[in-house]
């Protein structure tokens, strides 16, 4: 049985990010710190906190040789691996300031945030990115120096060929100086974070060192995290959540982390770490969810009525550990159904969870209740990137699912003008890069933090109630949540993606995107070609679609109905500028992408 033990570090102790990974390799040299797959050497391996510091003790001696000063700011484009944090912390360790990038952003957008941060030492993963990135910048003066991580053929040509190119096995000494704690300002910049807003051009979140030190610690008041567990890290660490909480907070606590190989491979590798924690969006969630759906409605109908029936008791089962109901017939049956049905699914997810957070943006009501009352321990939390990011979190002892959280301990939080969440603290933004304007609209003169989201406070829980500029008002008044219809239509598994549409207008309409997988055997149903487009047209297959639809939005209001359609198979993706890299639909760009076709289910109207 596993002991569990803290040993936590403060932060008045460590200052700085950088002086946190300091103490933490003095504290803890031989534990494990990370574990990452290794494709050469073909299975896992391991880096303690001292192999760990002699490395970044390396990665620093070669960033103090490019011409850069404290405040300069530093590029990081590289998936989840021991080397983000590498670079990370020797960038941190010389007052540089850290801009992470995601992988598989647009060039164009990666190439905007090099120049609007001014970066000047960028860590990309292969000569492939950087030859997208660097075909948009042009004659661009930025970056003046550019490591490559992965070699390659196409990468050795360009350090032959391009001076600001170098590879990173030729460019970090193979020796350094042991690492020292340097007396660094705990309110200097840390990290510019690009929001990935869903118009317009994306923002660069200035966050202090106090800022995440803060926001981590509070956290683990709320999220208990100990020595002996084992994170899996796949959101990636240019995601303000993965940084926050699977990068700094397991380093204040001592804990280790798995770096998962990709999405595809998510499912062996849970089998493969079977960690003890685990910080998602809900997306990932969605996707489990309708799998085990999937796979359960295959087996025979006695099984389909035994998995029901363990979710519901496993339900009433955690609404009684919470305190919200009293004992019941039914409970006499969870043992049983827990070792024989909730046991084995979660098994799949490497059967150790002890804590699962989903954040980012909301979890389905019904992807809470089927995990949840199969005993995993999910909580939902809320944050934004402008918070470093956690603002709150549900507890395993006070766990609503229907909220998100309460409210970190070191922040104010109120509701404002129009319900709006407003905040306040430590873990609150220094601004936005070279914006001013737009730093004043988000932050008051009080301090106040404008969240944009609806809220409402009760029994010290936040409940998210929609957002101040994603409500449709419709031509009679009427005032609808386009992201609450979103979301329960997708948990169909035919919609993929899903667009509400309507604002002035008399009725709702949808722009959807139907599953490649599931479309084919659809058609043929109907006796439609799959390959024709203008099988999408059908109306036999609208009249159908708009059912399902209909029966996914049951539980909201009359006036809340679906009465037109557009179907199509083009996903919406980052390369084609219809998402954000944290996968949010665009929705302005969305809408003017498909203007005519939303002109085409309004024509006619009155």
């Amino acid at each position: 049985m596993t002991q569990w033990s803290e040993d936590l570090i403060p932060i008045e102790r460590a200052r700085t990010l950088d002086g946190l990974f300091f103490q933490r390799v003095r504290r803890s040299p031989a534990r494990v710190a990370y574990r990452y797959y290794d494709r050469g050497g073909d299975g896992w391996k391991e880096w303690t906190w001292a192999e760990m510091g002699a490395q970044v003790a390396r990665w620093r001696a070669a960033l103090a040789k490019e011409a850069v000063a404290p405040g300069d700011r530093v590029g990081i484009l590289l998936r989840n691996c021991p080397e983000w944090i590498m670079f990370d912390q020797a960038a941190l360790s010389l007052g540089l300031v850290t801009v992470p990038l995601y992988t598989d952003d647009r060039a164009d957008s990666a190439a905007y945030i090099v120049t609007d941060s001014a970066i000047k030492v960028l860590l990309v993963q292969d000569a492939n990115r950087w030859g997208r990135i660097a075909e948009v910048l042009g004659d661009s003066a930025l970056p003046v120096r550019v490591i490559l991580a992965e070699p390659g053929r196409e990468a050795e040509r360009l350090a032959r060929t391009d001076p600001r190119v170098v590879m990173a096995a030729d460019w970090v000494p193979a020796t350094a100086p042991v690492l020292t704690q340097r007396e660094g300002n705990t309110d200097a910049l840390a990290t510019i974070v690009y929001t990935s807003g869903t118009t317009g051009r994306a923002k660069g979140v200035m966050l202090s060192h106090r800022n995440v030190l803060a926001d981590a610690q509070s956290s683990l008041t709320l999220v208990d995290c100990y020595q002996e567990d084992t994170f899996l890290s796949f959101l990636p660490l240019s995601h303000t959540l993965e940084r926050t909480a699977g990068y700094y907070l397991p380093m204040l606590a001592g804990a280790s982390v798995a770096f998962a190989r990709s999405i595809a491979q998510l499912a062996d590798d849970l089998q493969q770490i079977r960690p003890t924690g685990m910080f998602a969006v809900p997306r990932v969630f969605e996707r489990v969810y309708r799998r085990v759906l999937d796979q359960v409605a295959s087996r025979p109908l006695p099984v389909r009525w035994l998995f029901r029936l363990a979710v519901h008791v496993g339900w009433m089962n955690f609404e009684r550990e919470q305190g919200r109901r009293g004992w019941h017939p039914l409970l006499v049956l969870w043992p049983f159904l827990r070792r024989k049905v909730a046991t084995p699914v979660l098994a799949k997810l490497g059967g150790r969870l002890r804590i699962t957070v989903s954040g980012g943006a909301p979890l389905p009501r019904e992807v809470a209740h089927l995990f949840i009352g199969l005993g995993l321990p999910l909580l939902q939390g809320y944050g934004l990137t402008e918070t470093s990011p956690v603002v709150s979190v549900n507890r395993i002892e006070d766990n609503d699912p229907d909220s998100v959280g309460v409210p970190l301990r070191n922040l104010e939080v109120r509701i404002g003008r129009d319900d709006e969440l407003l905040i306040r603290g430590p873990t609150v933004m220094l601004g936005y890069w070279n914006n001013h304007a737009a730093t004043a609209q988000m932050i008051d003169s009080e301090g106040w933090l404008h969240s944009g989201d609806q809220a409402r406070i009760s029994n010290g829980h936040i409940y998210i109630t929609g957002r101040i500029k994603d409500i449709l008002v419709l031509s009679n008044g009427e005032k609808v949540p386009p992201a609450d219809m979103e979301m329960a239509i997708a948990l169909d598994p035919l919609f993929e993606q899903v667009l509400v549409v309507g604002e002035g207008r008399s009725f709702l309409s949808a722009l959807v995107v139907l599953s490649a997988d599931l479309w084919p055997g659809l058609a043929m149903e109907y006796g439609l070609d799959p390959e024709v487009e203008k099988s999408l047209d059908d109306p036999r297959l609208h009249k159908e679609l708009l059912r399902r639809i209909r029966e996914a939005l049951r539980d909201f209001p009359g006036y809340a109905k679906i009465r037109r359609l557009t179907l199509t198979l083009e996903p919406w993706s980052v390369d084609n500028g219809l998402m954000t890299p944290t996968l949010k639909v665009k929705r302005a760009q969305v809408l003017s992408r498909y203007a005519e076709q939303v002109e085409l289910m309004y024509a006619g109207d009155a």
